[in-house]
């Protein structure tokens, strides 16, 4: 059975395999394991509740619950741009009007922005290849939103997830080279390295401080503004089913999109409620549903068949058990 549960130090070299296989421009997972170990660390402290909220990052692993082995992992960071800005690109549209000449003009410009700021943030969600179906991905993303609603006055009232964005059959990104690498004059490997292995001032110090105007870029470049890569398809259904939605806002180096919720408004928490489990059959019948419980440290979240009874939830006995759960403990149920 699939359970997600949250990470620890001991995750370290499991982490480190998911970060080699997730490839270019997945930004929140560097193929380093100081700067892993040092966010496994975090991530320990965030759910020992011995971090302020705002600097929290939570990481969440899928297992096998038999095995224990690692299939999947995502992350929840507590907020963004509060200490450290989090600069994106806003797509903007500015006219020109000439009442002499009889002309006006509309033109789609890029602007640097720090918008997010006190955003929570979902991300760093990646699945072996062997996993990709059957459910896994949308328990492992969902898991974040049961987390929370189960802490909210954790995080804040809107929520963000970054998209990455699109990378040719060179495993290239047209965005990177046709507009952002003119203003950081790095290889991409190395930007992205540093944007989490520095304090990201380097942004600031190079990012252009004036509006791109996109007539002008390379149409390659372009069309990849806002595009999602063909490994992301899937996640960002899954978000709008969460009812994410497009902000305006792309990353300032693959030109992948940013996708925004409330957080009271996002499907699993809107439609989650709190019930008492009661260990039975639930019958061949029953849907299957999201199961999480616990406080931050013993979380837990799967998904399996379960029927509701008024106030009550009947769960198999295998699923409590994996979920760690006692029979007539209160569960979060969407």
């Amino acid at each position: 059975m699939l359970v997600v549960r949250p990470a620890g130090l001991a995750d370290i070299d499991a982490l480190l395999d998911l970060a080699f296989l997730s490839g270019k421009g997945f930004t929140s997972l560097p193929e380093d394991r100081a700067v892993l170990t040092e966010r496994l660390a975090l991530s320990t402290a965030s759910f020992a509740g011995d971090v302020a909220p705002a600097d929290a990052w939570y990481m969440l692993m899928l297992t096998e619950s038999e095995t224990g082995e690692v299939e999947g992992v995502a992350g929840i960071k507590g907020s963004v741009g509060v200490k450290r800005p989090h600069f994106s690109f806003r797509i903007v549209t500015l006219a020109q009007f000439s009442p002499a000449a009889g002309t006006r003009f509309d033109h789609q410009a890029l602007v640097l922005v720090n918008e997010c700021s006190g955003h929570s943030e979902v991300g760093s969600l990646f699945l072996r290849p062997r996993k990709r179906q059957a459910g896994a991905g949308s328990l492992l993303a969902r898991a974040r939103y049961a987390l929370i609603g189960m802490h909210r006055e954790l995080f804040g009232p809107a929520v963000m997830a970054e998209l990455r964005g699109w990378f040719d059959e060179q495993d290239e990104s047209p965005f990177w080279k046709g507009i952002a690498s003119k203003f950081f004059r790095l290889p991409f490997d190395e930007a992205d390295r540093m944007i989490t292995s520095t304090d990201g001032q380097f942004i600031l110090d190079l990012a252009p401080r004036h509006p791109i105007y996109l007539e002008l870029v390379d149409p390659v470049a372009r069309e990849a503004i806002g595009a999602v890569h063909r490994h992301g398809v899937r996640a960002h259904e899954m978000l709008k089913n969460e009812g994410f939605v497009r902000s305006g806002l792309i990353d300032i180096f693959d030109g992948g999109p940013t996708v925004t919720c409330d957080r009271d408004r996002i499907r699993t928490i809107a439609e989650a409620r709190r019930l008492a489990c009661v260990v039975g059959d639930p019958g061949e019948a029953a849907p299957r549903r999201l199961l999480a419980r616990g406080g931050l440290a013993d979380f837990r979240a799967t998904v399996v068949p379960a029927a509701t009874d008024g106030d009550t939830v009947i769960v198999p006995p295998d699923a409590l058990h994996a979920l760690g759960a006692t029979a007539g403990e209160v569960l979060f149920v969407s």
